[in-house]
């Protein structure tokens, strides 16, 4: 077992925090804290750039229950170019592809969309999402930036000083490419994941004509294949060509404002402008050479210094090749949280340090780590947690503005899934059941259990495939039943004989382990040997035949009170 020390240091968002508050009051002493994430919406945000979130909020978030003031930037990348027609996505078509080049909030959303352009319908969704987390934020529109002129000054210094970023910038163009080392996609559905915005891979600015880290989207045709051939400082004129439309123009870059910096130049620029203290970096920006590194170097021309910034590893997906979803690719933030509540999704990224890649569970696993997690509220309940697991729980249960919503009494979410499985949502039985099992303490209300109830519902109708779907008999297996011997007989007998007095869910468990138990001259409450666990599989493989006409199924005892005491008895061949 790890020792207390061990576990305070597991803590990496205390540890981060440590050295962010730190590192803050050295820069400007006294000021809020800056943390930084930056998100493209070129198509649905997933749970790989969730992490781009939740590293920082985290760390926000405690640095903010400390006393200090905060500040957690989201760069909405909407000036970004929309570089390629996303795959699967609902009202869009390859008439799409005539866009490519465009600004991100130049390009039409999806068809049936209410949003006013591309970007903003990707970044409504992922908005609600955050809501929902509890990740309090300050959102910023790289295309109301540039186009208002905020960025003025900003990039004239770059173009003046561009002979300094391109001196930079020739240390790697010229070097061989190291071996790649970086992490691979933790499965098939990361690697969209992995290829990140894209922007990683963006050109630097350099033409023939000369190194310019500006990039004018056309004036006529409104896209991003420009080339600037000429710029001179004391004018600020600028000239380029459009090699997608031919158009070319002379413009004064001190007015004109329909252009950006090249991603290597305008990150730093941003982390200059920003004072931006914390912001990690996902694997596509931090290998040698890539934008992180460079950037470190070309903040320094702003008279910045780069973020204390953490690499982030993988977020990997299970079970998506039963997602029933219409949308392709990899699964969004809002998908996990149709199916699971917010402090669990929380609490994934919460428990992994940065550098830790980990799997979010759209399968039969969101049934062990809710397990996990409610096993980890009891031990935070009785105090027997250790320090690093109970800081973990206490960043997936609340924020520093208070405690997210929670379920007020929140069943095993694998008894709630198998109960609207087996009354495919029908609330009247839903609440029949629930309430029955605990008859010292019964469930008046559904909204007892809700959300995690809507959850599981959700979960098995959406991502349980149909051929895995609990369907009860109709009638029962009079041929199997037929076929039993004397010792399969009995073990009906005994347990028909024992509904009564065992009609709850412990009861009931008690009473399915213990049938075979007394027919092998058992007590009821003897442990199990190897040969008394064959007898049992068998036992329970029989009666899932009799009661779904399967060899599995939910957990017997919350099956046999969703099937009914009367329904049992009838398919058992009472």
């Amino acid at each position: 077992m790890p020792t207390v020390a061990q576990s305070i240091e597991a803590d990496w968002v205390s540890r981060f925090a440590d050295e962010v508050i730190a590192e803050a009051e050295r820069r400007a002493p006294g000021k809020p804290v800056v943390c930084a994430s930056g998100l493209s919406p070129s198509g649905p945000i997933h749970l790989g750039n969730l992490r781009e979130v939740m590293t920082p909020h985290l760390v926000a978030d405690e640095i903010r229950r400390r006393g200090h003031a905060v500040r957690h930037l989201i760069s909405w990348d909407d000036y970004d170019r929309f570089r390629k027609v996303p795959a699967g996505v609902p009202g869009v078509d390859e008439s799409w592809a005539e866009h490519i080049g465009r600004p991100l909030t130049a390009v039409p959303a999806p068809a049936g969309s209410p949003h006013p352009n591309w970007a903003e319908h990707f970044k409504a969704a992922m908005a609600d999402a955050l809501a929902e987390l509890g990740v309090e934020y300050d959102g910023i529109s790289q295309t109301e930036q540039y186009t208002s002129g905020v960025y003025r000054d900003q990039v004239l210094h770059a173009m003046k000083h561009r002979g300094d970023i391109d001196a930079i910038l020739a240390q790697y163009r010229t070097k061989k490419a190291p071996p790649k080392k970086s992490q691979k996609p933790v499965d098939e559905a990361e690697l969209e994941a992995a290829e990140g915005s894209g922007a990683a891979a963006e050109d630097d600015g350099a033409t023939t004509a000369g190194y310019f880290p500006y990039k004018p989207y056309c004036g006529d045709c409104g896209k991003d294949l420009t080339t600037v051939t000429a710029y001179d400082d004391e004018t600020t004129e600028l000239t380029y060509t459009c090699s997608a439309c031919g158009f070319g123009e002379t413009v004064r870059l001190s007015e004109f404002h329909r252009g950006k910096l090249v991603w290597k130049v305008d990150w730093p620029m941003r982390w200059a402008y920003e004072s931006v203290v914390f912001e990690p970096s996902g694997v596509d920006h931090s290998s040698p050479g890539s934008s992180f590194q460079v950037g470190g170097q070309i903040v320094g021309i702003f008279g910045g210094e780069q973020p204390i910034g953490p690499m982030y590893a993988f977020v990997g997906i299970s079970g998506m090749a039963k997602m029933s979803s219409s949308r392709g690719g990899v699964p969004t933030p809002a998908d996990a949280l149709r199916i699971m509540e917010a402090p669990l999704l929380r609490w994934l990224y919460a428990r992994r340090r940065p550098n830790q890649s980990f799997k979010i569970a759209f399968d039969q696993e969101i049934q062990r780590l809710y397990d996990e997690w409610d096993k980890l509220e009891a031990k935070v309940a009785d105090g027997t947690a250790l320090p690093a697991d109970a800081a973990a729980h206490s960043r997936a249960a609340r924020t520093a503005a208070g405690e997210l919503p929670r379920t007020p009494r929140p069943l095993p979410y694998r008894t709630l899934a198998s109960v609207v499985d087996v009354t495919a949502g029908a609330e009247d039985q839903t609440l029949r059941i629930l309430s029955e099992l605990d008859p010292a303490n019964p469930i008046a209300s559904l909204d007892e259990v809700r959300p995690r109830l809507d959850r599981a519902e959700s979960w098995i109708s959406t991502h349980v495939p149909a051929d895995q779907r609990t369907l009860v008999r109709d009638e029962p297996d009079k041929e199997l039943l037929g076929s039993l011997d004397e010792q399969g007989r009995e073990s009906l007998r005994l347990l028909l004989d024992g509904l009564d007095t065992h009609w709850s869910l412990d009861g009931l468990t008690t009473l399915v382990y213990g049938v075979p138990k007394v027919q092998a001259g058992l007590e009821p409450d003897a442990k199990p040997t190897p040969e008394l666990k064959v007898a049992q599989r068998t036992f329970f493989a029989l009666l899932y035949r009799l009661l779904v006409s399967r060899d599995t199924g939910p957990r017997l005892p919350t099956l046999l009170l969703a099937v009914g005491a009367d329904r049992v008895r009838r398919l058992l061949g009472a």
